[in-house]
């Protein structure tokens, strides 16, 4: 069973940035597929991103083009920096994990992923 612990939420300001971290241990990190999930208040969680073990990326499309993910399989560690933050960002940002090494799998639903962290507090003012 892999342990997830993310770090790195915050308050900031809009147009600001912040790199969360979501560290696993107890398994082969490289073998997983990994994800970034949020959840606003009042709302379902929703899908942020994703990365295989082949550093495929996914994007939700709203945070394209703002928000990477990487992964550093040395460390047993997935990261999303997010750049040009919107107050509409807002939101618990959760890690999530699932066993994969599939060339053609594509995770992105949170029924995709079975292990999740306790989610870290993003909040961005205008």
């Amino acid at each position: 069973q892999v342990q997830l612990v993310e770090s790195g939420g915050g308050l900031v300001q809009a147009g600001g940035s912040l790199r969360l971290a979501c560290a696993a241990s107890g398994v082969t990190f490289s073998s997983y597929y990994m994800g970034w999930f949020r959840q606003a208040p009042g709302k379902e969680r929703e899908f942020v991103a994703s990365i295989n073990w082949r550093d495929r990326t996914t994007y939700a499309d709203p945070v394209k083009a703002r928000f990477t993910i990487s992964r550093d399989n040395t460390e047993s560690t997935a990261y999303l920096q997010m750049n040009a933050l919107k107050p509409e960002d807002t939101a618990v940002y959760y890690c999530a994990a699932q066993l994969d090494r599939s060339f053609f799998s594509n995770r992105y639903r949170v029924d995709d992923f079975t292990s999740w962290g306790q989610g870290t507090q993003v909040t961005v003012s205008s």
